[in-house]
C-alpha cells in the first residue's frame, strides 16, 4: 500500500517516523513524508503532546485528516500515534470516532500489525520476508543529515514538562549500537549526524553508571564516518565538561551546544526543578566559552512561568543582552497536566506572556543581527542543505536545520554544486537570520 505519515513536534518524533516507515518498507509498503497529501489508502498522524499549541496543532491535523477521508470515496484509513495520543487516548477516541486505530509512543508491533490487517481488509498482502528482514530507517530530512537518537524517556521532573509522563523514564541505548546505527546512516550517504535525546548529558547513567556522553561522542568521532556531528538538548545541571574536552579534539564535532535554560532567576529556577541558579548557569557558560571560544550556543527560554514578576522578567531581558547568545527560542509558559506546575497560579495572563516573548526575541534579533555583521569577511565551510529559487541555502557547522541562520549562495556561482555537497565560501552580507556568501577556492 501507499502510506504516508506525517509528523508533527520535535526531532524526535521525527526518529519515530523513520523507524516506523522504515519497517514498513521491509514490509513492502511505500511510505511518503507529505502533510499536504490525501490520497494514500493510509495517513499515520505522528502526533506531539508537549504543550497546548502542539497539542491543538495535532488536533487540526487529525481533523483535516478526517475532512479528508469524507470527501473521497474510496475507503481511506486514519491511524493516531504518538505522544498526544500516548497521555489523551480515551478523550481522543472518544471524540474522533472516525480515526481507525490509536497507540502511544511504544506500540510500534502494534501499529504494525494493524497495518496488516487493513492490507488483508483491501484485498494486499505483505511481503513474506518482511520479518526476516532488518528493518532500516527510512529518512524523511535530506539524506545528507539524519538525527540520532541516544535515549529514550527522562528523569528530570522539571515542573512543567509532561515528557516523563508521556515517555516515561530515562532509558540509554549501547553505545555499540548507536554506532552501529550512525554507521548505516552513512553509508545511506548521511554526512551529518545531529545528536538528540530529551536529555543527552545523561546518557549512560542507566546503562554504565556514569555519565557517558564524552565516551559516545569519542566513539562516532572515530568510527562512524561522519563529516559533522552536532549536539542537541544537553541539561545545564550537572554538565558533564568532558564533553567540552572531546568537542576540542576532534575536528568532526560542531562547536555548536544546544543547551536550554529557560530561566536565570534562581527563584524561578527553583521553583521549576531545575538543579542549577544563576551562578551555576552563568559560570557554566563561562566555562564552556572558555574551553571553545569559537562555540555557537543555542538556548532555550520560557516566559510568564507562575510567580514570574515583571522584575524577574527584566533580569532575564538583561541576561539575554549580557550573555549574546548565538541564537535562541522562547516560549511562553501553559500549564500540562499532571505537572507540579500545575499546581501554581497562573500569575501572568496571555497577552503579558506575549509581550515578554516578542521583547525578548526583539533583543536576540538585533544580537543576532551583530554576531552576523562580524562574520562578514570571514571564510567557512558550508553545507548546502536545498536550492531554492536563484540560491543555494547551507549552513555553518555553527547552524542546526530548520531552526538556525542560514548561507544563501547565487546558484550561477556554483553551476556544478548539489544538494548535501561541503562547499567553502566567503560571507559577503548579513541579516539578523540570513546570511550571504560567495564560494572561493579550498
Amino acid at each position: 500500500m501507499n502510506i504516508n505519515i506525517i509528523t508533527l513536534g520535535c526531532s524526535k518524533n521525527t526518529v519515530d517516523s523513520e523507524k516506523l516507515a522504515g519497517a514498513l518498507r521491509t514490509a513492502g509498503h511505500i511510505v511518503y513524508f507529505d502533510r499536504t497529501r490525501n490520497d494514500c489508502p493510509v495517513a499515520i498522524v505522528n502526533t506531539c503532546g508537549f504543550i497546548g499549541d502542539a497539542k491543538e496543532e495535532s488536533i487540526g491535523v487529525l481533523l483535516a485528516q478526517i475532512a479528508a477521508k469524507k470527501r473521497v470515496r474510496t475507503a481511506r484509513h486514519i491511524i493516531a500515534v504518538g505522544c498526544l495520543v500516548e497521555r489523551y487516548k480515551e478523550e481522543l477516541a472518544t471524540e474522533m470516532p472516525e480515526i481507525d486505530g490509536w497507540y502511544g509512543t511504544k506500540e510500534q508491533d502494534a501499529i504494525l500489525d494493524k497495518i496488516k490487517e487493513i492490507s488483508k481488509n483491501i484485498g494486499q498482502s505483505e511481503s513474506s520476508e518482511s520479518s526476516l528482514i532488518p528493518s532500516i530507517r527510512q529518512l524523511s530530512t535530506p539524506r545528507h543529515y539524519a538525527y540520532l537518537k541516544i535515549s529514550e524517556g527522562c528523569d528530570r521532573r522539571c515542573s512543567y514538562c509532561a515528557i516523563p509522563l508521556i515517555r516515561g523514564s530515562h532509558t540509554s541505548r549501547p553505545i555499540e549500537e548507536l554506532v552501529d546505527e550512525a554507521k548505516q546512516l552513512v553509508l545511506q550517504g548521511v554526512k551529518e549526524l545531529i545528536i538528540i535525546a530529551q536529555d543527552t548529558t545523561y546518557y549512560g547513567v542507566d546503562l554504565y553508571h556514569r555519565r557517558a556522553l564524552p565516551q559516545l561522542l569519542e566513539a562516532l568521532a572515530t568510527q562512524s564516518g561522519a563529516q559533522w556531528i552536532r549536539l542537541h538538548y544537553t541539561y545545564p545541571a550537572s554538565f558533564p565538561l568532558e564533553v567540552l574536552d572531546v568537542m576540542a579534539r576532534y575536528d568532526n564535532i560542531c562547536h555548536y551546544i544546544d543547551i536550554p535554560l529557560q530561566h536565570i532567576n534562581s527563584r524561578i529556577l527553583h521553583s521549576m526543578q531545575r538543579g542549577i541558579d544563576r551562578e551555576g548557569t552563568l559560570a557554566l557558560i563561562d566555562t564552556i566559552r572558555h574551553k571553545l571560544p569559537d562555540v555557537a550556543i543555542r538556548t532555550t527560554l520560557i516566559v510568564g512561568y507562575p510567580g514570574e514578576t515583571e522584575s524577574d522578567f527584566n533580569e532575564l531581558l538583561q541576561f539575554v543582552k549580557q550573555a549574546r547568545f548565538d541564537r535562541m527560542g522562547c516560549f511562553a509558559y501553559s500549564a500540562e497536566e499532571g505537572t507540579a506546575a500545575e499546581a501554581l497560579e497562573d500569575t501572568v495572563d496571555d497577552d503579558e506572556k506575549q509581550r515578554r516573548v516578542s521583547v525578548l526575541m526583539e533583543a536576540q534579533e538585533q544580537i543576532s543581527l551583530q554576531h552576523n555583521q562580524q562574520r562578514v569577511g570571514r571564510k567557512c565551510r558550508v553545507l548546502i542543505d536545498r536550492r531554492e529559487a536563484d540560491y543555494w541555502i547551507g549552513r555553518t557547522e555553527y547552524d542546526s536545520p530548520e531552526v538556525d541562520d542560514e548561507v544563501l549562495i547565487s546558484c550561477a556561482s556554483m553551476p556544478d554544486v548539489k544538494q548535501g555537497d561541503f562547499v567553502v565560501v566567503e560571507i559577503t552580507a548579513a541579516l539578523e537570520n540570513d546570511l550571504f556568501a560567495q564560494p572561493i577556492d579550498k
